[in-house]
């Protein structure tokens, strides 16, 4: 007893200990095995049975057949997802342009943030009046008041469509948001990686560009792609101002037959790609976990 390994254990020379090996080995683990299948079996069978519980319930309720009637026609369905899918192009434009300007503004806006000199003040009073501004204000409305507003200024030399400046919208909205992010990012490094890169002689720039940002742009990755998601998630916001995206499309549709199965299929689509981003978003969070823990020693 007195502080050896215990009796079912084998010592190391570091001074640990490691279960044994063999037969004996195997019958600890088994339990454990035994315990976990089963953890995994109920998990499966509840998870079945709330679902069918669920759906037994929608699908017995009194008013099923006519929301069955008005939202998963099926012919009406296939008629419409060829349409619907030939305009989620659009959508897909949207967000790539936006989120390439979106990932430049935040990062410029989360760095004049986070300079503390004196001669920065009014810079910073700036950012952080235009991050207040633009989180505060909801996106829909953002977007109908440039895209309706500001091509009425005629201002030359910028173009008057509507669709440009419902881009610019979200570009606004969404810098707001991803720059705190980027924010968070600069502040988790610590400052003695940056007294580290001033003591070797680099400037104050070249400490940020080339110390502090690689370092919290690596952190922030899975915040920013969940921002991405919902950034490609409101590209369908333009709609409202008479684009014709798939979220129009699939209201012209509707319009036309009379029915909301339409809807259901966008739906589907949205589904069927932001979910793999999602998980993979979740896979980033737990690699990084893993990293962590290993570092740690954990």
């Amino acid at each position: 007893m007195g502080g050896g390994a215990p009796e079912k254990y084998q010592s190391l020379p570091g001074g640990g200990y490691t279960p044994p090996s063999g037969d004996r080995g195997s019958r600890i683990l088994a339990p454990l095995k035994a315990e976990g299948a089963r953890g995994v079996a109920i998990a499966v069978v509840s998870t079945v049975v709330v679902f069918a519980l669920l759906a037994y319930a929608i699908v017995n309720s009194s008013g099923w057949p006519q929301v069955k009637e008005a939202f998963f026609d099926p012919d009406v369905f296939w008629d419409s997802f060829g349409k619907i899918l030939s305009k989620f192009g659009r959508d897909i434009f949207i967000f790539v342009v936006a989120e390439i300007f979106v990932l430049i503004l935040a990062l410029l806006v989360a760095v004049i943030r986070s300079l503390r000199a004196p001669v920065f003040t009014p810079l910073r009073i700036l950012a952080a009046a235009y991050t207040d501004l633009f989180r505060a204000v909801p996106t829909i409305l953002v977007i109908f008041l440039l895209g309706f507003g500001a091509p009425g200024l005629q201002i030359k030399g910028v173009p008057h469509s509507d669709l440009f400046w419902a881009i610019v919208a979200l570009i606004l909205v969404y810098s707001a948001y991803v720059a705190e992010v980027y924010r968070a990012g600069i502040e988790s490094v610590h400052p003695s990686q940056v007294a580290s890169a001033r003591a070797l002689g680099l400037s104050r720039g070249k400490t940020l560009r080339f110390v502090v940002i690689p370092q919290a742009v690596r952190r922030v990755i899975p915040p920013l792609l969940n921002d991405f998601i919902g950034l490609q998630k409101d590209a369908a916001l333009i709609a409202f101002l008479g684009y014709t995206e798939a979220l129009r499309q699939a209201s012209i549709i509707s319009a036309a037959e009379f029915d909301f199965t339409p809807y259901v299929a966008l739906a589907i689509i949205y589904i069927f790609i932001t979910i793999p981003e999602a998980r993979f978003v979740d896979w980033l969070v737990a690699r990084d976990q893993r990293k962590r823990q290993t570092t740690w020693g954990v």
